[in-house]
Order: C-alpha cells, then sequence, then structure tokens
C-alpha cells in the first residue's frame, strides 16, 4: 500500500469528485493520504475531510504566500485545533521567494512562528521551498538542532534541490518528499537525490490537485498518480516495487506518528 503524504483533498478544484478521487486512490493501492493545510479556513476544511475518512488525516499551518495574514489568534485557533486526533503536523509552512505573494519579512516571520508552535505541540513541520534553498535551510538547520531525533522532525514536501541539499536536510532530521516533478524528462538532479539518499529518508505525494506525473501531466493530479512517482523511484534505485512502497509508507508513518 502507498501513502500519499502531501495532498490538497479539499482544494476547489476536486470539489464535489472527492468520493470518486478516493476510490480511484484505493484501487491504484494507495492507503493513506494526509491533506495540507495552508491558512486558517484551509486547515478548517482539511480538518473536516480528515474526519470524514478513517485514512486521511491533516495538518495545519500558513503557507507562505499567505504569511502576511499570520496573527496570533491564528495561533490560538490552532493550538486549539492540533487537540484534534487527526491532526499529525504543522504545515504547509516555509519561504517562496519565487511568486513573492507575501514580503520576505512576512513570511519569515510566519515561517519562525509556526516552528515555535510545532516545538510547543510536539509535532513536525511539512516545509514549503521554493527558490529559497539555502534560506530554509539556513532557518531550519538552527531549529532542527534543537528538535529530539526520536521521530523524522519534519519533511520537505516536494523537493526541488539536488542531492546535496537533499542529503543536508537529512542529515538534520527531515524526511525527503518526492512527487510528479521527479518524472519528468529534465530533472535529472532530482532523481539523482532519490537515488542517493538512504532508503529510511524517502516518502512520496502528489500534491494533488498540481503537479500530475509525466504521464498524466496537464490534467488534474489526484492520490492515485503517487503510483508513478513510486515507479520513478523504483527505476532509479533498481529496488523492487514492494520494497519502495513498503519502506516510504513505514516512513511516513514515522513521520506522523500514526
Amino acid at each position: 500500500m502507498l501513502f500519499d503524504t502531501h495532498a490538497h483533498l479539499h482544494d476547489p478544484w476536486i470539489g464535489d469528485d472527492l468520493p470518486d478521487v478516493m476510490n480511484r486512490a484505493a484501487e491504484s493501492g494507495v492507503g493513506r493520504i494526509v491533506t495540507i493545510g495552508c491558512s486558517l479556513e484551509d486547515s478548517r476544511n482539511a480538518l473536516k475531510v480528515a474526519e470524514q475518512y478513517e485514512n486521511v488525516w491533516a495538518t495545519l499551518g500558513v503557507h507562505p504566500h499567505d504569511a502576511k495574514d499570520w496573527t496570533t489568534e491564528i495561533e490560538s485557533e490552532f493550538r486549539t485545533m492540533a487537540k484534534h486526533g487527526k491532526v499529525v503536523a504543522i504545515g504547509e509552512i516555509g519561504l517562496d521567494f519565487y511568486r513573492n505573494l507575501s514580503p520576505h519579512d512576512d513570511q519569515y516571520r510566519a515561517f519562525e512562528a509556526q516552528l515555535a508552535l510545532a516545538d510547543d505541540l510536539n509535532l513536525p513541520v511539512v516545509i514549503h521551498s521554493r527558490d529559497a534553498h539555502e534560506e530554509s535551510y539556513g532557518v531550519l538547520l538552527e531549529w532542527a538542532n534543537r528538535r529530539t531525533r526520536e521521530f523524522p522532525v519534519g519533511v520537505i514536501h516536494c523537493f526541488s534541490g539536488d542531492a546535496d541539499l537533499a542529503h543536508r536536510y537529512h542529515t538534520l532530521g527531515f524526511l525527503i518528499s518526492f512527487a510528479g516533478p521527479v518524472t519528468y524528462p529534465k530533472n535529472d538532479a532530482l532523481r539523482e537525490a532519490a537515488a542517493t539518499l538512504p532508503l529510511e529518508a524517502i516518502v512520496i505525494e502528489t500534491d494533488c490537485p498540481y503537479l500530475s506525473p509525466q504521464p498524466r501531466r496537464g490534467k488534474r493530479n489526484e492520490p492515485a498518480n503517487v503510483q508513478y512517482t513510486a515507479e520513478q523511484i523504483v527505476e532509479v534505485r533498481w529496488e523492487s516495487t514492494t520494497t519502495i512502497a513498503d519502506l516510504s509508507t513505514a516512513n511516513a508513518l514515522r513521520l506522523f506518528r500514526i
């Protein structure tokens, strides 16, 4: 069984099609899914979906795009929501210097506040980093060194760096999540990272309904398509499908303490 560690099942693009999406996921061997919060309202919606399905869990977070909206009131509500048994992480949080939809100062402010919240709640984090590789790593280097290593401290979602950065993150206690882009023809650096990391460092995701893998490119993504990412990892590592499915799922269970 596969574990889609990062989806947006509550996205309007999926909407009323969610029951069919979940059925196709089950038919494709996807046994567990985490749906990701990106704002206060989005986190509420993620938790509502997690409550509907036994095999779905949720995260709480304010995405760097919405970092300008971060307030202590949102933090207070997250603290209350985190008491729910279906909440497994703080995220999606981080830095995005590609779109710059929030000023950099606000992105750092919200990022560091939510890392502190994860500390207080003893939850792992789900990290978004785009065009901010070294800046994100610098923030997380200090933070991760304060965390216990009994569990992974978090996951680098939809990893887009090179093998060196992937190994540096793993040394800090992070798992590395590969999504549809690892299947794109020009992404040799991602495939090198997937090929050289220890197996205990790897999880897989769709980021649905976005970033469909190469065989489904141009169409709406959904958890059933995580199989294509798994197949790419199988190909670059010369491992069996069973090995990749079993170990990536075991890694996700450790990460989210399920």
